[in-house]
């Protein structure tokens, strides 16, 4: 289904000229020549190669979408692609063009029904129960939407007068539409007056169906809060419920806004939720590595991107940080400790002394001073006002002024 879409889109991203734009023109005559394929085949595979999100437009130049990057060591990303184009399918075989866009769109919100009685017959199901299915369909979303827009004939003062239903006589072709729409993307096949879900097709429905009840069974009710609000919520749970969390906030997003708007709640000052933000995106996965990559060019991102790549790539999560410097790990425990002076109590901040890889205070102390990180100042206040040793608290208080002022 995407074989061509894959070869276009690897062509076009990273094969011919660098900085190249959309396929068009001579470049479409190119490619169908290069790839031994004809222009409408090139034009068809790109298509469905934007839709997949195998290739992106950034400011008019092509760039390898995630997908691209990940097809041949991740079969999610195939799955993942696929279910971008039958989530696309009425932009694979667009509707006709003689029926109001209104009446379409009615018909696109209908289909997951239709998807449903086909799934739960696990066979063939004739064309006219599904019609049956779409009338009634159709006419439900009127009544639940109860608009009653007034023409020039209707008087606004009298009672309201209901739009009329949608010409049962347009519901049939645009069935056909809807079928063919999503034989295109290989959800069903076509028989003579029948369709029948493909296994592709069958398990698509039981990924909606999975993405809404997780939705659904979101424990601490933040699905319509903010990045920032959600892992806010978050803090209180324990790593279980917090990933079911995750998961349910996630289904109700795109991806790749959901990753975009994670790394914006990291970049922020708060510690606590820049971890729990890398904390969700481990729930993404795949989706996010080109953006968590990119993170690592960030110095506040560095430390905790690093680790969430090598846990990616198969390290053991115990001993992922071991991919970092000995500078990297001073500065993850720096803003670590910043989130328990925020957030935690004041035992929490004086056991977290122990995780130091330095394995005493002064060398601890000699590595926080030269590491730069912006809360040094306050973490090292915290931890000398919360140590019960008053030498040792000392001695973090004078690391602490001499931070403060500069001095080595």
């Amino acid at each position: 289904m995407l074989a061509d879409a894959v070869r276009i889109a690897r062509w076009a991203a990273t094969d011919r000229d660098a900085d190249a734009g959309p396929l068009a023109g001579a470049g479409l005559e190119r490619a169908a020549a290069e790839l031994d394929l004809t222009p409408d085949q090139v034009r068809a595979g790109w298509d469905r190669a934007r839709l997949a999100g195998l290739v992106e437009l950034h400011a008019g130049t092509v760039r390898p979408g995630w997908r691209l990057q990940a097809w041949d060591r991740d079969d999610s990303a195939v799955q993942r692609g696929w279910v971008a184009l039958f989530d696309a399918w009425s932009l694979v075989h667009p509707a006709p063009a003689d029926v109001a866009a209104a009446t379409v769109a009615e018909v696109v919100e209908a289909v997951p029904q239709v998807l449903s009685l086909l799934q739960l017959s696990a066979g063939p199901v004739l064309v006219p129960a599904l019609l049956d299915l779409l009338q009634q369909r159709v006419a439900e979303l009127h009544e639940e939407r109860c608009e009653v827009p007034y023409g020039p004939q209707r008087d606004p003062a009298g009672p309201p007068v209901p739009d009329p239903p949608v010409d049962d006589a347009l519901l049939p072709p645009l069935l056909d539409w809807a079928l063919e729409g999503m034989a295109a993307v290989g959800a069903l096949t076509l028989g003579e007056g029948q369709a029948t879900l493909t296994p592709l097709g069958n398990w698509a429905v039981w990924v909606k169906l999975e993405q809404i009840c997780v939705a659904a069974q979101s424990p601490a009710g933040n699905i319509e809060q903010s990045a920032e609000h959600m892992l806010r919520g978050c803090a209180a749970l324990t790593p279980g419920p917090a990933r079911a969390e995750y998961r349910a906030w996630l289904a109700a997003r795109t991806v790749g806004s959901a990753v975009t708007e994670l790394l914006s709640v990291a970049r922020g000052e708060d510690a606590l939720l820049r971890g729990l933000a890398f904390e969700a995106l481990r729930v993404v996965g795949a989706p996010a590595e080109a953006e968590v990559r990119a993170a690592v060019d960030d110095p506040s991102l560095r430390p905790y991107a690093l680790i969430w790549l090598a846990e990616y790539e198969g390290a053991d999560p115990e001993e992922a940080s071991e991919v970092l410097t000995r500078e990297e790990q001073t500065w993850l425990w720096v803003d670590t400790a910043a989130a328990v002076a925020d957030h935690g109590e004041s035992e929490l901040l004086v056991r977290h002394l122990d995780s130091a890889v330095q394995g005493n205070v002064p060398a601890l102390l000699d590595e926080v001073r030269a590491v730069g990180h912006p809360r040094t100042v306050q973490v090292l206040v915290a931890l000398a006002a919360a140590h019960p040793d008053p030498a040792l608290a000392k001695a973090v208080r004078r690391a602490a002024f001499q931070v403060h002022t500069g001095g080595a």
